[in-house]
């Protein structure tokens, strides 16, 4: 079973490509990505890792967690489950009144 793993403070320059082959040291990476900024295209400085076998991501834990990548001590994780969004914003036409 795959785990995916949260990694903070990554630098703005880091891509998905630099991450999967910084985090292949430790086994077989099924994605990773970084997340980007809708607005402005560039890095939000964190990002996610999913690797094969929890073995895996425990090993990376260890290895990652602290270790510099472009300059910056990286935050290694497990991630926890995205919390449910609201989509109720409001909004629309009409009056208030």
């Amino acid at each position: 079973m795959s785990k995916k793993l949260y990694v903070g403070n990554l630098s703005y320059s880091a891509t998905d490509q630099s991450l999967a082959d910084t985090f292949s040291e430790c086994g077989s990476v099924q994605s990773a990505k970084v997340i980007m900024d809708r607005d402005s295209g560039r890095s939000k400085g964190f990002g996610f890792v999913e690797m094969s076998t929890d073995v895996e991501a425990t090993n990376a834990i260890s290895r990652f967690h602290g270790a510099q990548l472009d300059g910056r001590a990286m935050n290694v994780s497990e991630a926890k489950p995205q919390a449910p969004r609201d989509n109720n914003r409001g909004g629309g036409f009409g009056s208030r009144y």
